[in-house]
């Protein structure tokens, strides 16, 4: 237990370059908190205490902003930055180094028992406000663009973006969080600029054409006066 505090006292210092000191960490990270709260309301949930897991939970949403059900399995050095408004559904299952941002929701899109929560790979991370909706599965290193709403998969070190998400490109593995969230690609911006570049092209052909047709007009009645 004591090895996981280390790793996510190390991992803030990673993943946030305003963190200045383990004091500063433990005392004003709420991100941290609540997945710290979590752990233990995990291992209630697991020992049948389900009463107390969920008292426990609730406490952990009120203390910090986040609510993670104490069913969800969450792995190690998982960073919630910031934190508030973020919620994490019951059948939710979350791999390692994970990375999301305020606003984010894992949640369900079924009234039925069973897995209805997303399922999240290794090395993800997930911009402000994205929603992630249903039994899906985020693809080891991919990425989740700030506002999004993902209903299908996503695969493996793929970016994906709108609403709904569809995927804008891939990227190599890094061993690094990426923060550089501006460069996240936009297919629908790419596509306007494709759309309008070819656009352009016409327009430049239909003269060309208009050109060359008055061009040609010109000479035959030029040779007809002739005449």
């Amino acid at each position: 237990m004591f090895q996981w505090l280390k790793e996510d006292v190390r991992m803030v210092f990673e993943r946030d370059p305003a963190a200045r000191s383990i004091w500063e960490i433990i005392l004003c990270y709420p991100g941290l908190h609540a997945v710290w709260l979590h752990r233990i309301a995990h291992i209630l949930w697991r020992v049948r205490l389900r009463f107390i897991a969920r008292l426990w939970s609730h406490i952990n949403r009120f203390l910090t902003g986040v609510e993670i059900h104490p069913r969800a399995q969450v792995g190690k050095r998982f960073f919630v930055d910031h934190g508030a408004g973020v919620v994490i559904g019951e059948t939710s299952e979350i791999g390692d180094d994970v990375t999301i941002y305020q606003g984010v929701v894992l949640g369900g899109v079924s009234l039925k028992k069973g897995k209805r929560h997303p399922t999240v790979g290794n090395n993800v991370v997930i911009g402000v406000g994205a929603v992630i909706l249903g039994p899906v599965t985020l693809g080891e290193g991919s990425k989740i663009g700030a506002g999004s709403v993902v209903l299908d998969d996503v695969p493996a070190y793929t970016t994906a973006v709108g609403i709904p998400a569809k995927p804008a490109g891939e990227h190599k593995a890094q061993e690094y969080v990426d923060l550089d969230h501006h460069l996240i690609l936009d297919p629908v911006k790419e596509t306007i600029d494709e759309l309008t570049r070819r656009v352009a092209e016409l327009e430049e052909e239909v003269d060309r054409l208009k050109s060359e047709g008055l061009t040609a007009v010109a000479s035959l009645q030029a040779k007809r006066g002739k005449r």
